[in-house]
Formats: C-alpha cells, structure tokens, sequence
C-alpha cells in the first residue's frame, strides 16, 4: 500500500457543500479529519472543474483508452469545449492527467496520446552486428589460445600430482 486513502463520493461532495457556505480549507478539514493538503486540493479541482469532476476523483489507478484520451483533447482543442465540460462528458476524474494529455497533444499530436510500453525494453535494442572474415577469424584464435592455455594447465596440474604422489616414500 502506498499509504494514501481514498475518500468517497460523499466526503468529497460533504465538503464541497461547506466550501459553498463560506468554510476554507483548513476549517473543513479540520471538522472532516481529513489531511488539509488533501483538502486543499479538493477545493482547487472544484474551483476549476466543478463538482462533477471532484466527484469522480478516488477511483484507483484509472486507465484511460486511447480513443477516450483523443476524443476529449480534441473536444477542448478543435471543438473549444471547457475543460471541466471535457472531463465531464468523458469521465476523466484527473484534472492534472487531462492537462498533461493536452500539453502532449498541442507539442507531439495525437501520438503522444499513445500508450507507452512498460517494464525493461527486450534484447540489446539492437541486432548484433556482422563481422568481417578477419574478425571472426580474430575470435576463433582466441578461443582457440583460450582453450590451448586451459588444457595445457590441466596438464601441468595433472602432472605436478603424479609427481607428488611419487616423490612421497613408502613406510
């Protein structure tokens, strides 16, 4: 767990109705429980994409299509709706993703919309590369040294114990 909690739809409406009767945030919170930078941040949403959209927040990890994310960037860009009107209409419960996406789109287009691929990227990233003839043949004569020096001392090893074993007398 990464030690945040989800508060529900009620809380989050149950505050927005004291911040409509004059209550600031740190008075709100104070009377909810409730941490006041979390809050805080309600009322920022609410102020700036209504009550629609805060009501949303907390679902968990959502993921967003990405038809879903276009089609609302679009909305706001080409078709000049608001951006709580966009979240809204298309259920977007993150007022600070939604902005990234816009920037994304302004600076890159609709590819930067694109979902990116995950975890460690597979293999070197690039094919290996061929070698010319002088080089193969460069490492076949070190492998073949290699293997020359690792029998030769098996060898010597070999015969250092015989040599041992005979040297040693007999009771």
């Amino acid at each position: 767990m990464d030690g945040r909690v989800l508060y529900d739809e009620t809380t989050r409406r149950r505050a927005v109705a004291l911040f409509e009767k004059g209550m600031g945030y740190k008075a709100v919170a104070s009377l909810l429980d409730i941490p006041r930078e979390t809050v805080r941040k309600w009322l920022d949403v609410y102020r700036s994409v209504g009550i629609e959209v805060l009501a949303m927040m907390g679902k968990k990890h959502t993921t967003y299509s990405f038809e879903t994310k276009l089609a609302a960037v679009r909305a706001v860009v080409d078709e000049g709706m608001t951006r709580p009107e966009a979240m809204a209409k298309f259920g977007i419960a993150s007022p600070s993703s939604f902005k990234k996406w816009l920037k994304a789109y302004r600076e890159e287009g609709p590819e930067a919309l694109k979902p990116k691929p995950k975890g460690r990227p597979r293999g070197s990233g690039s094919p290996p590369k061929e070698l010319t003839r002088e080089q193969e043949l460069e490492r076949r004569i070190q492998k073949l040294e290699a293997e020359n020096a690792y029998l030769k001392k098996s060898i010597a090893l070999k015969a250092e114990k015989r040599s041992r074993t005979a040297r040693k007398p007999r009771p």
